[in-house]
């Protein structure tokens, strides 16, 4: 599980005080919770979500992981531009004793980039670079998945199938999703949260959370 114990988490501003993304919250993410985050542009969703992955850190309070947390699904965290993608899929096979061979071969057929598996990453867009990340997190095993935004990435075909693995992946795992789309959220999530002004407000039933978020 992973626990958050009176989380804070604020940056100070030159001259404007402090901006507050998480203000004393505590909860707990189970093996098998499926969680959205719903919050407006700027709420401070990915920061949440390198929070719970261990990029960032609390201002206050602590995060306690017993189980392994994939890193945050549509950023660049770990990925090395100077790199290829396939050497950054040998880099993460290494760091997680898994076959080399194989995660190259997984992330090659689930990324779809073709000539550019071997050119540097540097040279990607941001699609691509999403389904290259797409790629890695799908190629390995994670109790909990932290997704942000990245399955509506590529054309309709490519989303259908992205959801398709997301959903063998999740049968046995948690999932932490952030969207400021209700569709997204409802697709994959069976219970939600609100992050609005530093307050993480958390719904059993996801059609009241969808509801009270869109009145926001």
């Amino acid at each position: 599980m992973i626990v958050l114990r009176n989380v804070s988490k604020y940056y100070k501003m030159r001259g404007k005080g402090v901006r507050w993304i998480l203000r004393d919250t505590s909860a707990v993410i189970r093996r098998g919770d499926r969680v959205g985050i719903l919050g407006r542009n700027g709420a401070g969703k990915s920061t949440l979500m390198r929070l719970l992955g261990g990029v960032e850190f609390p201002s206050e309070g602590r995060i306690e992981r017993r189980m392994s947390v994939s890193w945050p699904l549509a950023h660049g965290i770990g990925v090395h531009s100077s790199l290829t993608g396939a050497d950054n899929a040998r880099f993460v096979a290494r760091i997680y004793g898994r076959p080399v061979d194989e995660i190259v071969e997984a992330v090659n057929e689930f990324a779809e980039l073709g000539a550019y598996m071997d050119m540097p990453v540097s040279t990607y867009s941001s699609g691509m670079m999403s389904r290259l990340l797409l790629g890695l997190s799908m190629a390995m095993d994670f109790d909990c998945y932290l997704i942000d935004e990245a399955t509506s990435v590529g054309d309709s075909r490519f989303i259908m199938r992205t959801q398709q693995r997301l959903e063998n992946k999740l049968r046995d795992s948690a999932v932490v999703m952030v969207s400021h789309h209700a569709m997204h959220i409802r697709s994959f999530c069976r219970t939600a949260a609100i992050l609005h002004e530093g307050s993480l407000t958390f719904f059993e039933d996801l059609d009241e959370a969808i509801a009270t978020y869109e009145a926001l």
